[in-house]
């Protein structure tokens, strides 16, 4: 028997004054966690959960995202952690595919209004019950008539036998894109997580006495596995981020002794360009001992900057939901490799294949990432098809693209799914062209992403629009805004009449910039 609320757990146990949340003056320890998660699970139970429902959750990094999480395992139950920026249509849509009964959703601001189109999302879809977390409990609910967490978890006891799971049971669908329609859930068993959880582990000698900065979003796999997860195995600390800013995580390292930063490109960009004559480098160069980039390549001129600057070398990896995510990376013992996503990890196979699933053995020779071993997702949730397309025999091809060199360390030289990184988001050319053409005006619309200074690529779309439309490239950006989470919709549209297509009427993107 397996669950993975056990990280939490031993943590309280063996560490039940240390603190394991930090949020400005806002301090929880392992024990304060563990009594609230179990008062989340107690919650569940009460209102008819059931082991094995799926349960969403939409929450910056807040302590209660950590709380909740772990509340829901606890109950044996199902998480599905959703992308703050979703809309209300994505909301409904990931609510009802996942068949969620349960949705803990975060308030949200007025610039980022997540619990108004999380309650409109949730009013669409098939979920039963709805727990508006606010950032004061006490607080009522901004939303006339509906519950918050804080009235929701009165009274309910702070004791909870975690429900037995065994290692293969699902304990999180994390929902992923890909060029054939509608985002996919991909399910990871309590044993992914767990045994990615332990890599982690090993790769990067976590210990309790690690400082986090957790800046990556924890509804990501990237920040919930490598931070969240393996920081609460070990009994570290982690000072959460709710939207990272480069100037708040410098004066954080500046007051605490952070040993441990995980983020995206763009996030190590801003960190260097808001370094500043007065700040004591010195320090957080003798306390960063691990510094992490995923989710894109970082340039190799920004590692040697953060070299210089920090004393640390920033190492490299990839991954994806469907592998829990850590599939390869650069480790310190075998040797780095600025550049490239550095060789497999314990436990995990990586071959590169040809359409057709045959091997490319050839050194240097292109061919598209597989992978097999523990971290490789059970499957899609309710999608038997799309499984079997993208897994066979143990093996999940990633539709990523790359190439190996002679001491094994491989390097991602395309994307074969038309994916777009955004600013260390992935977006999906399919889904906003979908969306693009539900616009009564547009004829036909592409998209593709175009280098970007700060963001990495950009979401460009070139829309063909009806005979006598009169619409403009800023009307379409500002329709876009209202239909697609912040960091998907195009901010670069170009009007044209007609399209580069081959023979058979394919749109050749390789020749739109």
């Amino acid at each position: 028997m397996l669950n993975l609320s056990a990280l939490l757990e031993d943590s309280a146990r063996r560490y039940p004054s240390k603190d394991a949340l930090v949020l400005g003056n806002t301090k929880l320890t392992y024990a304060q966690v563990d009594l609230a998660a179990n008062q989340v699970a107690n919650l569940l139970v009460e209102r008819g959960v059931h082991p094995g429902d799926k349960v969403a959750l939409s929450s910056p990094n807040l302590p209660w995202f950590p709380i909740v999480y772990y509340g829901v395992l606890k109950a044996g139950c199902v998480v599905v952690p959703l992308n703050i920026l979703l809309k209300r249509r994505e909301v409904a849509y990931h609510l009802t595919d996942a068949d969620a009964v349960a949705f803990f959703c975060f308030e949200g601001s007025e610039e980022l209004p997540i619990g108004v189109e999380g309650y409109a999302g949730f009013q669409e879809s098939i979920t039963e019950n709805f727990f508006l977390i606010t950032a004061d409990p006490a607080a009522p609910s901004p939303i006339d008539g509906l519950e918050t967490l804080g009235q929701a978890l009165a009274g309910q006891s702070g004791v909870f036998e975690s429900v037995p799971t065994e290692a293969t049971d699902t304990a999180i669908i994390l929902y992923t894109s890909g060029t054939t329609g509608q985002p996919k859930g991909a399910e990871l068993s309590h044993a992914n997580t767990l045994l990615n959880v332990l890599t982690c582990n090993r790769l990067f000698d976590n210990k309790a006495a690690d400082t986090h900065i957790v800046a990556l979003p924890l509804f990501h796999t990237f920040g919930a596995t490598v931070q969240m997860h393996a920081g609460f195995s070990t009994g570290a600390t982690l000072h959460l981020i709710p939207r990272f800013d480069a100037r708040q995580v410098i004066d954080l390292f500046q007051r605490e002794d952070i040993t441990f930063f995980a983020g995206v490109p763009t996030m190590w960009w801003g960190l260097l360009e808001s370094l500043t004559a007065d700040l004591d480098v010195e320090r957080i160069a003798r306390n960063l001992r691990i510094g992490l980039s995923g989710g894109a390549s970082l340039p190799a001129d920004i590692i040697s900057r953060v070299q210089d600057k920090f004393g640390v070398q920033v190492l490299e990896g990839y991954g994806l939901s469907e592998t829990s995510p850590l599939a390869t990376f650069n480790e310190p013992d075998l040797g780095t490799r600025p550049g490239s996503i550095g060789v497999p990890v314990w436990g995990v196979e990586v071959k590169l294949i040809d359409n057709e699933w045959n091997e490319i053995t050839k050194i240097g020779d292109v061919g598209e990432i597989a992978v097999k071993g523990h971290n490789v997702m059970k499957g899609y949730y309710g999608r038997p098809a799309a499984t079997a397309e993208a897994i066979r025999g143990g093996w999940f091809r990633t539709g990523d693209l790359a190439r190996k060199d002679d001491d094994g360390f491989y390097l991602i030289v395309d994307r074969s799914k038309d994916m777009i990184i955004r600013g260390g988001y992935n977006v999906y050319s399919r889904e906003i062209e979908d969306v693009l053409m539900t616009h009564p005006e547009i004829s036909l619309a592409t998209v593709i992403g175009v280098p970007h200074e700060r963001h990495g690529e950009e979401v460009k779309a070139f829309v063909i629009p009806h005979a006598g439309a009169t619409l403009t490239g800023d009307e379409l950006i500002d329709w876009s805004r209202e239909q697609m989470a912040a960091y998907k919709y195009p901010r670069i549209i170009d009007i044209v009449d007609s399209l580069p297509t081959t023979a058979t009427g394919k749109i050749l993107k390789r020749e739109l910039t």
